[in-house]
């Protein structure tokens, strides 16, 4: 008798719960054992828990990264993620303005060693050192280069470079030849190699080996320049890196926000006193 009560329990919970409800009823022949296998062959667990991501709050991955490949920080901006983002927002203006600032004093400081070597430095002197001391030099016969008498002119236009250059070629112990006035090239080989000391108006007009102080000035005010242009250029890089970081950054925060952002669907389990009831419930869950 007991394991009659056991049976109809188990066939009356299963009956009640089984798929297809009514498709199993038309199976079911009146005899207690024969219908308890048929409902429990039909019957499906409802407690399993099921887990499904909430495509509608999802966010896209590629479209976060390329916001932030753009500007940095608008991609964790888009996902949610506002204390990223406002890091990555201020970082990128920090670069920017160092990188605008130390160029623009680059922009400055050059001027200010141009103007300064256009002031100190004659080609025309350099000229006239090479042609009166063509045999110190190492040359056999005299160089002639060709000088405007003109004062009135920038020594600049009254050299005739090609001259100069030929002249130049022809000492071995020179290295270099005179880029035309106005080249990047032209202010930094006069500030940089001895061979050009002759053009300072403070040379002492012997050995060109000889180098005035102002040349050494000259050649630190270009290296404060160029330092400042340093700064500058590696300020731009890490404004690229810093592109490159936020753009990876929001790609891994839209990731993790559409793994956390999560419903969880069950069947909770509740027993009265008389009964047992399956309840579907519903557990809206989202981590950060």
């Amino acid at each position: 008798m007991k394991k009659s009560v056991v049976v109809f329990f188990i066939l009356s919970f299963a009956i009640c719960y089984a798929q297809n409800t009514e498709t199993t009823k038309s199976k079911l022949t009146g005899h207690l054992f024969t219908d308890s296998k048929i409902v429990l062959n039909e019957y499906v667990d409802s407690t399993t828990v099921i887990l499904s991501n909430n495509n509608e709050g999802k966010k896209s991955t590629v479209l976060a990264a390329l916001m932030s490949a753009v500007l940095p920080g608008s991609g964790e901006l888009y996902v949610g993620d506002y204390l990223k983002a406002a890091i990555f927002f201020s970082v990128e203006a920090a670069l920017i303005t160092l990188a605008v600032i130390n160029d623009n004093k680059g922009d400055d400081l050059t001027n200010e060693f141009e103007v300064f070597a256009d002031e100190h430095w004659s080609v025309v002197d350099y000229s006239q050192y090479i042609m009166i001391h063509w045999q110190e030099l190492g040359l056999t016969e005299q160089c002639n280069i060709s000088i405007n008498d003109n004062d009135n002119l920038p020594p600049w236009e009254r050299v005739n470079w090609s001259d100069l250059n030929n002249c130049e070629g022809m000492i071995s112990v020179f290295s270099h030849r005179l880029p035309l006035h106005g080249e990047q090239q032209y202010y930094e080989l006069i500030g940089k190699y001895k061979q050009y000391s002759s053009g300072w108006d403070a040379f002492n007009g012997n050995n060109y080996d000889d180098v005035p102080q102002v040349m050494l000035d000259y050649a630190e005010m270009r290296e404060k320049a160029n330092d400042t242009y340093n700064v500058a250029a590696k300020a731009v890089v890490g404004i690229y890196i810093n592109h490159i970081l936020s753009a990876i950054d929001a790609v891994w925060s839209a990731t993790s926000y559409n793994k956390d952002l999560a419903v969880k669907f069950r069947m909770q389990n509740l027993q009265f006193a008389n009964r047992i009831e399956l309840i579907p419930t519903v557990n809206f869950q989202y981590n950060f």
